[in-house]
């Protein structure tokens, strides 16, 4: 199944930055299809960890962002929208909210992928 979702912060009428990303929950990998202002890779891990989805860099241990209420071990998301933190260079941590925009349910096999392992 794959999830796009929404990232941006808590008020996004006086903060403009956001994210979209792809989350591939049955191979556990993101995929960064647009941005403004929060840097995040091309891709990564999807690790969901008690009730916390947390974003890494390929290979990396520490979560580049977290996405609280979000479960990607089940067969259909059980929150369209929670709490987002993600690092930022220039403000240390930075907190906003994810919204769910998409469920495909079925597989979809890219064009060409970024993912590499």
């Amino acid at each position: 199944m794959r999830l796009t979702i929404l990232i941006n912060g808590s008020d996004p009428t006086v903060n403009h930055d956001y994210a979209v990303l792809w989350l591939d929950t049955d191979e556990h990998v993101w995929s960064r299809e647009s941005h403004d202002g929060i840097d995040l890779p091309p891709w990564g891990e999807l690790r969901d960890e008690g009730g916390v989805t947390n974003l890494c860099a390929p290979t990396a241990e520490q979560p580049l962002c977290t996405l609280r209420g979000l479960h990607v071990e089940r067969d259909c998301p059980t929150a369209a929208q929670g709490g987002a933190q993600w690092s930022s260079g220039r403000m240390g941590h930075a907190h906003g909210v994810w919204r769910l925009q998409a469920v495909e349910k079925m597989a979809v096999r890219p064009e060409n992928s970024v993912f590499r392992r």
